[in-house]
């Protein structure tokens, strides 16, 4: 049985309603048609999930960065992670694959999801063209080196975009990701 209220759990500060907002931006930038036909993500499972990624990676990149007396920003990383996680649990349950196999997926998603920040907050930090090597191997499979400079061009714009957006409007919602294909963006 669930339970509608959790004792011992704190009250969420952020409203649920900024968290799927938030997430549904997330997922239709990842689902943007352009990233599939013109920069070579496959379009499959793997393909969404993986730009997925680079998404949610993008926002709590970004929210790192806020410096919120409320921890405002650490909730939300927190309730986007939760909801990721969900959402992640629910397209499992809806392909059909089973109770027993949920927790065994989940933990590769998470390990997926741990391997990726890593690998991308390194190859941004070391700048040139480790973030595109990165996206060639995580999202293009290796392949299309140029699709993956284009990629990466596109990240350092989001990242960029991003970074130009108010505290404010990033923790309620107020912001938008740029063009999957910037006419000025080159990598």
């Amino acid at each position: 049985m669930l339970w509608p209220f959790n004792h011992f759990r704190k009250p969420r500060r952020t409203p649920l309603g900024t968290i799927e907002a938030i997430y549904g931006m997330i997922v239709t930038q990842a689902r943007e048609p352009t990233f599939y036909r013109d920069l070579g993500v496959p379009d499959t499972v793997n393909g969404r999930f993986d730009l997925l990624l680079l998404h949610l990676w993008l926002l709590l990149r970004r929210l790192r960065t806020v410096q919120g007396v409320t921890g405002g920003a650490t909730e939300l990383s927190q309730a986007l992670f939760d909801r990721f996680c969900e959402d992640m649990d629910d397209n499992l349950r809806e392909m059909g694959v089973g109770d027993q196999t949920v927790p065994k997926r989940m933990r590769a998603f998470g390990e997926a999801f741990y391997g990726r920040v890593q690998a991308y907050d390194q190859a941004m930090e070391a700048g040139g063209e480790a973030l595109a090597s990165a996206i060639c191997k995580n999202i293009l499979n290796g392949t299309g080196f140029d699709q993956a400079q284009r990629l990466a061009a596109y990240a350092r714009a989001s990242e960029a975009d991003l970074g130009r957006t108010g505290e404010a409007a990033l923790l309620r919602a107020a912001f938008k990701f740029p063009p999957a294909l910037p006419e000025d963006v080159t990598p």
